[in-house]
């Protein structure tokens, strides 16, 4: 598969990422486990997916050690990107970015994956006591000393505070053109898919205009747009769904023109839902690589499969017809 850059980082053209968090965190926890978490990491690597994605805040610590276990032996296949700048606690999540912290984290991740080099090395969340300079500073030492090859960010999303009338990404480009004087920014992970186009008006001109990649998280709306969700099916306690209020009954209820018209074309093309909504964001640009998540082999193999599926102009119009999604996101 022909390799293209994202600054100092390495991607596939046109493929699909897989995301791991779902694997051992925040989704459905009794069907969360290692074995078939092992075995979905390596048909997504059989299939042709290059970029696996994690974290230290997920599980906390579990997810890394599961994607260090299967890449016993296969890390060569495998681009590598976790992030740092999170600690969970029992009740809360607060920010970390103090130097000396990003080291430590740094070296945590390197032995829990089993990697003696990172491939992306992510800011989760920039710290709000410590100037996100001083963090990415930090960071950049990480690629001096061999153990990180390049560096991205994770951008701010709904939740954040945003100033009247200003863009869901400013604050996040504000900090982007802030750590970009200190060392190159490789990639941008934003959450983009068909019902949360947000970062198409602002964020992506940005990466674009730069060469950076952007990483689109939740690409299938966190299982929603691939038309396997039944509206008031519930979802375990722990799960973040439970509590999102676009997955109340009558929000998923509201919203299932969009998965209708999704499917509607996926029947033309004899292809999964779940595959045109991963198309629709590859066609966005070429700096876009889409990372679902997800638990299990047969959604892994197919979602890879979504890199092969080339949408029409009739398709793209089709989509961009599409009611907006109902219901807050934040």
């Amino acid at each position: 598969m022909e390799r293209r850059s994202l600054g100092a980082a390495a991607l596939a053209v046109g493929a699909v990422g897989l995301g791991c968090m779902p694997m051992s965190w925040a989704y459905s926890a009794s069907q969360q486990r290692g074995d078939r978490a092992l075995r979905t990491v390596h048909a997504a690597l059989d299939a042709g997916v290059q970029l696996l994605d994690t974290a230290d805040m997920y599980g906390p610590f579990t997810n890394e050690l599961l994607v260090g276990r299967a890449l016993k032996g296969r890390r060569s296949d495998a681009f590598v990107s976790t992030k740092c700048g999170l600690l969970v606690g029992d009740q809360h999540i607060v920010a970390n970015g103090r130097p000396g912290y990003v080291r430590r984290a740094c070296d945590a991740s390197l032995r829990r994956l089993q990697t003696d080099v990172i491939d992306l090395y992510q800011l989760h969340r920039a710290d709000p006591e410590v100037p996100v300079e001083e963090t990415w500073g930090a960071m950049a030492e990480l690629v001096t000393a061999g153990k990180v090859r390049a560096l991205g960010l994770c951008a701010i999303g709904a939740r954040a505070s945003r100033r009247p009338g200003s863009r869901m990404y400013d604050e996040t480009i504000r900090q982007l053109d802030r750590v970009q004087q200190v060392f190159p920014v490789s990639a941008v992970q934003a959450e983009l898919s068909v019902w949360s186009p947000q970062a198409l008006e602002s964020l992506l001109p940005w990466c674009s205009a730069r060469g950076v990649g952007l990483l689109a998280a939740m690409p299938l709306g966190s299982g929603y747009l691939t038309g396997t969700l039944t509206p008031g099916q519930g979802f375990e306690p722990e799960d973040l769904r439970a509590r999102h209020p676009r997955f109340t009954a009558e929000m998923m209820a509201a919203n299932q023109p969009v998965v209708a018209g999704l499917r509607r074309i996926a029947e033309r093309h004899g292809a999964s839902t779940a595959q045109v909504a991963l198309a629709w964001v590859l066609r966005q640009g070429p700096h876009v690589v889409p990372v679902p998540g997800t638990k299990r082999e047969r959604w892994a193999v197919e979602n890879a499969g979504a890199a092969g599926l080339t949408l029409t102009a009739r398709d793209l119009a089709e989509i961009a017809a599409l009611p907006g999604a109902q219901g807050s996101w934040d």
